[in-house]
């Protein structure tokens, strides 16, 4: 393969909503480094931090590094399954044809590029759109049920947004943990959340999960919208709390206020209050991966749509109707 050969890829050059600065042009293939793969992109996920990245809001995501007036990188996307086209000079364990899935760098094209330390090689038994939607939403899932919410088994687990990308890993997560789950969702996705596992469901529509209810040992807020007070009186006295993005808030902070102020509340109080930021790490993907052989976490895909339909894929994830995860079929 030539370094001339180009590729079909959704590029932008300004910040904005999809339908305006989203578009399909061709582009010059990645090159890769020593310790990099090239990947021949079959299907790549629709993660909530590529609406971010897109749109350029709150603008903390600027601020960050990825472009003060427009975004540095010009494609989209993370998540990525597909062949392995071709390898670093420093690559060991994976060689061209293996079929793999992981973290790439900007997988809303035909080729992406992706550090050899954040792919596996995928399992027969997973497609490639089912492999695709695994990495990003899955690994933050894993953290906040294990490395932050510590859930122990017998534990009750409240999932405020239970039937999203996040949530409906971290309702089968956390019933591999041994807990009690109970799901937050509107009734519509009552079934589903159900389907993966959840002992109890709440309607946010017509029921209230903090008056009258239970108290949990873990709730996992998954861009909600609660208040701090609200949250804590869902709790038990010691339980902890993980704030896992959230989606008001302003164009500034967006929901990373209330994150804020949870870890400078938490060390006056006996419950724990706590967000993060979901680091990329290997073993997390590898942990994932062990739990869906073992069949203890299954992908839900919501739709799928062709790359060309990138911009409605995106639009389709914020309108609030999806169940599980959107992915774009490329190959």
């Amino acid at each position: 393969m030539s370094e001339e050969v180009r590729m079909k890829a959704i590029v932008q050059d300004e910040y904005g909503e999809a339908v305006d600065v989203l578009r399909l042009e061709e582009i010059d293939i990645p090159r890769i480094g020593d310790e990099e793969v090239l990947i021949r992109v079959q299907a790549a996920g629709v993660e909530r931090g590529a609406w971010h990245l897109m749109a350029g809001v709150p603008y903390l995501v600027r601020l960050a590094g990825f472009g003060l007036r427009a975004p540095k990188n010009r494609v989209r996307g993370l998540d990525a399954s597909g062949i392995v086209e071709k390898v670093g000079g420093r690559v060991t364990r994976l060689r061209p044809g293996d079929e793999v899935f992981g973290i790439a760098e900007s997988s809303f094209a035909e080729y992406a590029r992706a550090k050899e330390e954040k792919i596996l090689r995928k399992p027969a038994n997973l497609s490639f759109e089912q492999a695709a939607v695994l990495p990003i939403s899955g690994i933050t899932a894993l953290q906040a049920v294990r490395s932050h919410g510590k859930v122990k088994p017998g534990e009750s687990v409240l999932v405020i947004g239970a039937s999203g990308g996040v949530g409906t890993f971290a309702v089968q997560i956390a019933k591999a943990e041994g807990a009690e789950v109970t799901g937050v969702c509107s009734a519509a996705k009552a079934d589903l959340v159900r389907g993966i596992g959840a002992d109890h469901v709440i309607d946010y529509q017509s029921e209230d999960f903090v008056e009258g209810g239970p108290r949990f040992d873990v709730v996992l807020d998954i861009a909600g919208n609660a208040s701090l007070a609200r949250l804590r009186r869902a709790m038990t006295p010691n339980g902890r709390l993980v704030i896992i993005g959230g989606e008001e808030g302003g164009r500034w902070l967006g929901g990373n206020d209330r994150q804020l102020r949870a870890m400078m509340i938490s060390p006056f109080v006996s419950q724990k209050l706590g967000a993060f930021v979901s680091p990329e790490k290997r073993e997390d993907l590898q942990t994932l991966l062990d739990l869906v052989e073992a069949g203890k976490v299954t992908p839900v895909i919501d739709r799928s749509f062709s790359l060309a339909e990138t911009a409605s894929a995106i639009d389709h994830m914020q309108n609030g109707s999806v169940r599980g995860k959107v992915v774009i079929t490329v190959g």
